[in-house]
């Protein structure tokens, strides 16, 4: 499925709307984080005066008021508290875990204003698994590495407060583990192969496996029926979450440590 399709598609033209009725209707700079096609940067610039589209390739954007930059969310080139909105939408679930708590305090650091951060909700990572022809890696769907929940997002911004948490889709896509196990044996065919992004392993692309064994067929069938006793009691629960973060002021943090520290020299004897 090609950009324009997906953007196209009423699951994501619902998520568009929501992102959207949480962006500042105007402002003067803002920062779109992996800008990809450019959808959301080209919105933005509706709103702002400039906007900055970055994305580990230069974008092409052609736009009087968007600024095309190559760059790595985890080492951002901006100065601090220099954007006045950022803007992160399918980015967080791609990130090494290794360094996601890296790329938030960078999301954080530029940020003076408002963040928002938009991530699938409560994904189950072993739904969707493929396996790379090429090394043999087992990937998760989407190359989507992080699974997100309402804790775990508030706990990467904690130098920010929460303004706003909104829900989109609705889905109850589950499995187990033993549903996994199986399916991994019979080399995921029912995987996420059309997807753009490369193996997490190798980088290679993701192609569609060869024709199966009949012990692989037999491994598929066991997997699914596997997976069958799990869903049927899965509850459904929302595709994508949308939190809207504000950049806690560096005055209301000083003067909280100058109330602590009045508080407690109250109780200390005076120098002499």
């Amino acid at each position: 499925m090609g950009f324009s399709e997906y953007r196209a598609s009423p699951n994501e033209r619902k998520r568009t709307s929501d992102l959207l009725s949480l962006t500042p209707m105007r402002g003067r700079r803002a920062l779109d984080i992996g800008a990809r096609d450019g959808h959301f940067s080209l919105l933005l610039a509706e709103r702002f005066d400039e906007v900055i589209a970055l994305d580990l390739r230069k974008p092409a954007i052609t736009h009087p008021r968007v600024v095309c930059v190559q760059g790595n969310a985890a080492h951002l080139g901006f100065a601090d508290e220099s954007i006045e909105f950022v803007f992160c939408a399918e980015v967080l679930e791609h990130i090494p875990h290794t360094i996601l708590p890296t790329v938030c305090r960078e999301l954080e650091r530029v940020c003076k204003g408002e963040l928002l951060i938009g991530v699938p909700y409560k994904q189950d990572l072993r739904v969707g698994r493929t396996t790379c022809h090429s090394c043999g890696g087992k990937n998760p769907p989407w190359g989507h590495v992080n699974s997100f929940d309402e804790h775990r997002l508030r706990c990467l911004f904690q130098h920010c407060v929460v303004k706003s948490t909104t829900f989109v889709g609705k889905t109850a896509e589950t499995t187990n583990p033993l549903s996994k196990v199986l399916l991994d044996l019979a080399g995921n065919p029912y995987g996420t192969y059309f997807q753009e992004e490369p193996c997490i392993h190798c980088g290679r692309s993701l192609i569609a496996p060869p024709e199966r064994t009949l012990n692989q067929k037999v491994l598929t069938k066991l997997g699914l029926i596997a997976r069958r006793a799990t869903s049927r009691f899965a509850r459904s629960r929302s595709n994508w979450m949308h939190m809207l973060f504000a950049k806690q002021a560096r005055t209301e943090s000083i003067e909280g440590i100058s109330s602590s520290f009045r508080g407690g020299r109250d109780r200390l004897p005076t120098a002499r």
